[in-house]
């Protein structure tokens, strides 16, 4: 990346966002920049500036892979509590590359089919294919979070359920898929500002639902539940980050950056032509 879009971020915020062995979410200011020296002037501006490299390696990726039986995916997990801006990171940093290169799943309250069959049945065709990038609107870990708090589960098979998403998610690193798991860390403060603004636009009221207001009452409960997931399911194959959310511009450049790390890492490289090039200059030029 050049120095003209980096020159805000003093250091790489991957390692300053991962949940790795005694982190602890109380300890995180959901107001913080972590590794960025900007502000949402800046911020705004890196966005736009890293937009041609995610889109050349997503077709780069798409190019190389997507035909193919196997190989390398990109899964992005997003996590959060209502109004985090999960839609935003849609939109802003995924939306920013060819729409033919991703899946998106939106993983709503299970149907009465999906209940009949274990917790990951529903997910597992939803896992992007060789060249893809995947993106879960929260997920499996739904399963571990709503059915903690709200008690849709006893916690023996709440404990089967951590290790199954290990299992799944160990089983997913192996056949190629990378897996970005971000929680987008909102304070109670913040989702309260967000909820009450849908309420003063009429452009936002599809956006609220009343049930937020109940989720609100039991977030201490959430977060304990967050902290747990950290600990058991945040693994080498498949780490957890947890990005400060109350500043949306922040939110979105560090997940860009989390997104463009991995692609970087695949290195993903033009395929090479099947076909004799000069045979078909000949032929094209004579037809």
């Amino acid at each position: 990346m050049s120095e003209k879009t980096t020159q805000s971020w003093s250091s790489d915020p991957q390692p300053l966002l991962r949940a790795g062995k005694g982190f602890r979410l109380d300890e995180v200011d959901p107001h913080s920049t972590p590794g960025y020296e900007g502000n949402k002037k800046s911020g705004r501006k890196d966005l736009k500036a890293c937009i041609p490299e995610l889109d050349d390696l997503q077709e780069r990726l798409f190019a190389a892979h997507h035909d193919e039986e196997s190989g390398p995916a990109v899964l992005l997990i997003l996590q959060a509590m209502d109004t985090a801006g999960k839609g935003g990171i849609v939109r802003h940093v995924v939306g920013s590359v060819d729409p033919q290169g991703v899946e998106l799943a939106a993983f709503k309250a299970p149907t009465k089919e999906e209940l009949s069959h274990d917790f990951l049945w529903r997910i597992r065709p939803r896992v992007p294919g060789p060249g893809m990038i995947g993106v879960f609107d929260r997920s499996h870990y739904e399963d571990v979070l709503i059915g903690k708090v709200r008690e849709l589960a006893d916690d023996e098979e709440i404990e089967r359920r951590y290790t199954a998403i290990n299992d799944f998610e160990a089983g997913l690193a192996e056949a190629g898929v990378r897996i970005i798991k971000v929680m987008l860390n909102i304070s109670p403060d913040e989702q309260k500002d967000r909820l009450m603004e849908r309420l003063d636009r009429p452009d936002k009221y599809w956006k609220y639902n009343p049930g937020d207001v109940d989720e609100r009452l039991m977030w201490p409960d959430y977060m304990r539940a967050y902290q747990t997931v950290f600990e058991r399911t945040s693994t080498e194959v498949a780490p957890w980050y947890v990005v400060p959310a109350d500043r949306k511009w922040y939110a979105r450049i560090a997940v860009q950056r989390l997104l463009l790390n991995v692609l970087r890492d695949i290195d993903p490289q033009w395929p090479a032509a099947d076909f004799d090039i000069d045979v078909e200059r000949e032929r094209l030029a004579e037809s």
